[in-house]
């Protein structure tokens, strides 16, 4: 298999095709829909801020204008009747009541009301603070929040004006505005408008904005499906078909490679032991290796393909899964003898579990595999089966080289390896702990894996009792 191949299979295989694309889908969908609510709430606070302002200063203008023109109606009485003081227009109707207008007065220089009237007479109470607060710090425009309790009866000089309901809270604005004779300040005009209704209709339509804002929010979420769907739909073509081509040629690729592998055996059968030791002899012995490598590598591939495939069932079984454990740690003798590293069993007598015979036993296969690799000569491993409630609990420990806390994450993923120049030298192309993980979790297990750089790891597999 030549090397644009092997990077176009570590390519393909990084993700596992069923998170990579839900994930992927999740993620548009996200984008998708955060883009839509973005907006929509770029709108809501746009048309609730402009009406708000609109509305607002509306009011504040026209209050503006009538205390002006209100001002000018009173200084032009004093000059007209020749008055350097308000005392005697107190009994004068000069000011007129306007729209919504709660109230109006007019001040002297010592803060004294000498002409004014109130739609509510409750409201005098708790203006006067009010108007005082406005006159010392020279406020011409207040916003302020009143309450009003009992039964309202207005003093009815100011016709216009109408009777509020019993107990309310006011809006009221506030504005002030001074009054001279001949360039001399002599007093103080207030006038008081009612925009209760204003902040009512703001939070009706806040209201209102809030409930559309929830119907486009679902909108939004469903719009963001079918486009992250729709765009899914071309990758997932392509995606199927090179996971086929894969499939396909690890398929074609066996048959070759076991070829080879038989041919290669015949070959060294025909040499004699003394020469075995000869360039010839190293070469096929260098030559099976690889094959074996290769095959196993390409087994893998057909394996994981066909788990995305879902064309790879799982039987689901009762039996004693003692047996199988015991026959893994025998299958990897071998490599054990090798390294001279020391092995053990900690298990009952009788274990069941339910699952797949085979693919279990293939996951404890491949742990104690991937510990023995990557423990040192004379190290330990140990393989540890308990059940856990209903749950088939596996350890493997060993004290070897350690995994990298940053690397822990990504372990099982395909054809990583935090030591590539290690993982080359033994042999290993970091498929392993994928197919563990799909083992795993294709029996709605969950696997992990505590890590300590130098001392070793201990990888914990947690399998649920289908039955149960």
């Amino acid at each position: 298999m030549n090397t644009s191949m092997f990077s176009f299979i570590r390519s393909f295989f990084t993700f596992h095709g069923k998170d990579m694309f839900s994930t992927t889908q999740r993620r548009l969908t996200r984008i998708y829909s955060g883009l839509l609510i973005l907006f929509l709430a770029l709108f809501i606070i746009i048309v609730y801020t402009v009406l708000y302002i609109t509305i607002l200063k509306s009011s504040e203008r026209e209050l503006e204008s009538l205390i002006v023109q209100e001002a000018n109606i009173v200084e032009t009485y004093l000059l007209e009747n020749k008055e350097n003081n308000l005392q005697d227009v107190q009994e004068q109707e000069i000011v007129f009541a306007g729209v919504n207008q709660a109230f109006y007065y007019v001040m002297n220089t010592n803060g004294e009301i000498i002409m004014g009237n109130e739609d509510d007479s409750r409201l005098r109470p708790a203006i006067l603070p009010l108007l005082n607060k406005m006159m010392i710090n020279r406020i011409e425009l207040l916003n302020e929040n009143i309450h009003v309790e009992g039964n309202p009866k207005g003093r009815g000089k100011m016709g216009k004006f109408h009777h509020p309901e019993p107990e309310q809270d006011i809006r009221l604005m506030i504005a002030s505005h001074s009054i001279y004779y001949k360039d001399q300040f002599v007093g103080q005009l207030f006038i008081g408008k009612d925009i209760s209704f204003a902040y009512q209709l703001f939070n009706w339509v806040l209201v209102i904005l809030v409930v559309l804002g929830i119907v486009f929010f679902g909108v939004a979420i469903f719009i963001s499906q079918k486009m992250s769907k729709k765009a899914m739909i071309p990758i997932t073509r392509a995606f199927t078909r090179q996971r086929e081509f894969v499939a396909d040629a690890s398929h074609e690729l066996r048959t070759p490679l076991s070829v080879l592998l038989s041919s290669i055996d015949a070959m060294e059968m025909t040499i004699e032991p003394e020469e075995k030791e000869d360039f010839s002899g190293r070469i096929l012995s260098n030559m099976r290796q690889e094959v074996k490598r290769m095959t196993n590598l390409v087994s893998d591939l057909l394996t994981l393909a066909r788990s995305d495939s879902d064309t790879l069932e799982l039987r689901r079984e009762t039996f004693d899964f003692r047996p199988l454990a015991e026959q893994a740690l025998e299958s990897v003798s071998s490599l054990v003898d090798e390294k001279q590293i020391s092995t053990s069993l900690s298990a009952p007598a009788s274990l069941m579990a339910v699952g797949d015979p085979e693919r279990l036993s293939q996951l404890v296969y491949i742990l104690l595999d991937n510990a023995i690799k990557y423990t040192p000569n004379g190290g330990e491993v140990k393989l540890s089966l308990s059940k856990e409630g209903s749950d088939l609990c596996i350890r493997v420990q060993d004290t070897g080289i350690g995994i990298k806390q940053e690397d822990v994450h990504r372990i099982f993923e395909r054809f990583y390896r935090s030591d590539k120049s290690r993982s080359r030298q033994i042999g290993s192309h970091g498929l392993g702990l994928s197919i563990a993980k799909w083992i795993v979790e294709s029996h709605k297990g969950k696997i992990k894996v505590e890590s300590e750089l130098g001392k070793g790891s201990t990888f914990i597999v947690r399998v649920p009792d289908a039955s149960t």
